[in-house]
């Protein structure tokens, strides 16, 4: 059994990796930490644990971390960069669901983040957790820098297409749409039930973090320079995300060759459903699940490719996919303990 540490359990990508791994049938949840709810029986913050999860929170310096096989950041940034050496040292595998490790430049994380990197040495080594693309590196990694939830629907979509060499690199479009969740569980004025209920507004319109991420990484894949404009948009929901991706086509390439293309890059991939041409999936259709639903659209007249792409912010998004990169750096099929069918309605 894989021995887990979960650092930051009470937020949602916290619960949502208790909720994974206590039915994860190679997993053993060893120790959760909590500063704040010291002593506090898990079951008690979260009720839909009782009979799951048996710990309680422990405050960091009464756990030994170093005991875990591999231990998960559900930490704001900056957390794991501060522990990951120690534990690294110790011979313990970390994957961080925050952004301590996403970008290779020391100075483009801090000007983001605003916050000095103080492990710039293990920039190099993280190794980024999006399978799909990744999965040969994340097998041996012992550092993974979980992606964030929108830049893993923005590359799912333009990867098929940029590999190929279809597109224009430099003028890509993202308009994108998060659940609630997605902010985190902290009590903020925005995410208030009065303020993001019955509501529907953008954000970080003139720059957003994700933006350098899904950049850097959409880079690996074309000689062209890659120029993304992100628009995210909070809309009235809990859980899920919709991207709604943009791009010009630079070659002929008729609708059933377009299809063939992305049905032939994820035919191996559980977890990435390529929808029939032309289809509209839905967010609650992966709610609750690990599964990312896309599907292609080409504007009569416009010389443009649409791809609309659907996930859970919270699990592919987030806990599902840590899960996935665990399961791959410990040899594990990497569908285990992820095969959650999508809740509906």
């Amino acid at each position: 059994m894989i021995k887990v540490g979960i650092v930051g359990g009470t937020g949602y990508t916290g619960v949502e990796l208790l909720r994974i791994l206590s039915a994860h049938p190679g997993a053993q949840l060893t120790a959760i930490t909590s500063r704040k709810e010291d002593g506090l029986p898990v079951a008690d913050m979260y009720p839909s644990l009782r009979g799951h999860v048996d710990l309680a929170f422990s405050a960091p310096d009464k756990v030994d971390l170093t005991q875990c096989d591999v231990v998960f950041f559900a930490t704001p940034h900056g957390v794991a960069m501060a522990q990951a050496p120690t534990l690294l040292a110790a011979g313990v595998k970390v994957i961080d669901l925050a952004a301590d490790f996403r970008l290779k430049d020391q100075a483009s994380f801090e000007q983001w983040y605003k916050i000095p990197h103080t492990a710039p040495e293990l920039l190099e080594r993280a190794v980024y957790g999006l399978p799909e693309l990744n999965r040969e590196a994340i097998k041996s990694a012992t550092l993974v820098a979980n992606p964030g939830c929108y830049p893993t629907t923005m590359q799912l979509g333009f990867y098929p297409l940029l590999k190929a060499g279809l597109i224009d690199a430099g003028n890509l479009i993202a308009d994108a749409k998060s659940g609630v969740s997605g902010a985190g569980r902290k009590a903020e004025i925005g995410t208030l039930f009065s303020e993001s209920s019955d509501n529907f507004k953008a954000y970080g319109v003139s720059g957003h973090r994700h933006t350098p991420e899904t950049s850097a990484q959409l880079q690996r894949y074309t000689d062209q320079k890659v120029g993304l404009v992100f628009t995210p948009h909070l809309v009235p929901m809990i859980r899920g995300m919709h991207a709604t991706l943009y791009a010009r086509l630079t070659k002929d390439i008729d609708d059933a060759a377009l299809q063939a293309l992305f049905e032939q890059q994820y035919k191996l991939d559980a977890f990435v459903d390529v929808m029939p041409f032309g289809s509209h999936p839905e967010t609650r259709s992966t709610r609750g699940s690990n599964m990312v639903r896309l599907a292609l659209h080409r504007p009569e007249g416009s010389g443009l490719v649409v791809i609309l792409v659907v996930q859970d912010n919270l699990v592919k998004g987030a806990s599902g996919q840590a899960v996935q990169c665990m399961n791959l750096m410990f040899g594990l099929p990497e569908t285990t303990g992820l095969q959650h069918i999508a809740l509906l309605p």
